[in-house]
């Protein structure tokens, strides 16, 4: 069983601040990069439980949730398994995590697509750079969550591409599948976390 420590290392992964004026990291970008191929693949919404294989589970990436936007580009991009570390950390840390589902262990099908256990993982690997309403705070790859009307969640991950005002374009699946919009204050915003790595 890994440790929480192992796993905040895996992957030689180190969570830095990134300049708010400095061009996206190798890193940054090619999570960016793995989130807009799901543009038109990812098509539409399905929030119903499934089971998933283990590790690496997915269902048809034709469709999910906005937390498979997340899961599939950090996947893809650095073969990081959300699936596996959150479970991981979850079997040890059971009660650090958000308590909303009345389950009494970790499920490993649904933990990972839970937007208040993402937040709570990110949280816990120092990932946390703070909500600002300043458009420069926010860079490409960095991944954002919010509260929607109704206190519904969600989560996404912010473009390389900004609006004429220096707001930039968010990628995420909000219920017509994976798309890339300006939505970035749009709700409350509830984490801004970013993951940056020493070596590729």
């Amino acid at each position: 069983m890994q440790s929480f420590k192992q796993l905040c290392c895996v992957g030689s992964i180190l969570i830095g601040v990134v300049e708010a004026k400095a061009e996206p990291t190798e890193y940054a970008s090619a999570i960016v990069n793995s989130a807009v191929t799901q543009i038109g693949l990812t098509v539409s919404y399905d929030p119903s439980y499934q089971s998933l294989s283990y590790p690496n589970g997915d269902i048809d990436r034709t469709t999910g949730v906005c937390s498979d936007v997340v899961i599939r580009a950090l996947r893809d991009a650095h073969g990081l398994d959300l699936q596996s570390l959150l479970h991981d950390d979850m079997k040890s840390n059971f009660a650090s995590y958000p308590q909303n589902w009345g389950l009494m262990r970790p499920d490993k099908n649904i933990d990972h697509r839970r937007v208040p256990n993402l937040r709570r993982y990110f949280e816990r690997l120092g990932a946390d750079v703070g909500a600002t309403k300043n458009p420069l705070d926010y860079q490409a790859g960095d991944i954002v969550s919010w509260r929607l009307p109704g206190n519904l969640t969600h989560i996404g991950i912010v473009s390389e591409n900004r609006q004429s005002d220096g707001v930039p374009l968010i990628i995420h699946n909000i219920g017509a599948g994976a798309k890339e919009e300006n939505i970035l204050f749009s709700f409350e915003i509830t984490g801004h976390f970013r993951l940056s790595a020493d070596q590729l």
